[in-house]
């Protein structure tokens, strides 16, 4: 007796229908003076793009605030928002426009993008986080990137890249297999690194 799929079971995903919206991938307006982008492939565990997931990311200002203001999904064409939400394309590829995040005050972690991931075949989305480089004491102290080792580290670390023609940073997420992406296990008590 076969019995009908759940929707836990079901193949999806179905973030096409309602999730996306215009603007999604940009933080700050194009033309913002210090704009950067942040692009990449996300993977499956054969290496293969996953062409229907989507990405959200949160973030703060180059100033270190965490933006406030209310209706980050709505775009005015001036401010930054902290958030962008994106698809990946056929090819399983992204790109958001935004600032780099400055250290948030009072807090030990280096600047970085939270990022949370939605793909078919998962039944919880999976949440993540991208560091930039040219914040080397900083990467050095924070608590998480510390307690990695430093191949597991180095799949958080956006790579600098010059992609668009201008300053970029190509951060791929590699869902499991080889290169996994270090996933954060933000539900439990414990906030296990995966």
């Amino acid at each position: 007796m076969t019995l009908d799929p759940s929707p836990s079971q079901t193949v999806g995903p179905f973030f096409a229908f309602g999730l996306p919206f215009d603007g999604g991938g940009d933080v700050v307006p194009p033309g913002t003076a210090g704009a950067i982008s942040l692009h990449g492939t996300v993977r499956d565990g054969a290496g293969a793009p996953v062409p229907d997931a989507l990405l959200e990311f949160w973030q703060a200002g180059p100033d270190g605030r965490i933006a406030a203001r209310a209706g980050s999904l709505v775009r005015d064409g001036r401010s930054f928002t902290g958030f962008a939400r994106v698809p990946t394309d056929r090819s399983g590829d992204y790109v958001i426009r935004t600032l780099r995040p400055g250290p948030v005050a009072g807090s030990a972690e280096a600047p970085h993008l939270a990022v949370t991931v939605f793909a078919r075949g998962l039944l919880h989305h999976l949440f993540t986080r991208v560091y930039f480089p040219n914040h080397t004491e900083a990467n050095a102290a924070d608590p998480l990137l510390s307690a990695l080792p430093e191949e597991r580290a180095a799949t958080l670390m956006a790579i600098p890249d010059g992609w668009f023609g201008g300053p970029g940073y190509r951060f791929d997420v590699r869902l499991q297999g080889p290169g996994e992406t270090v996933f954060l296990d933000l539900i439990s008590e414990a906030g296990a690194v995966r």
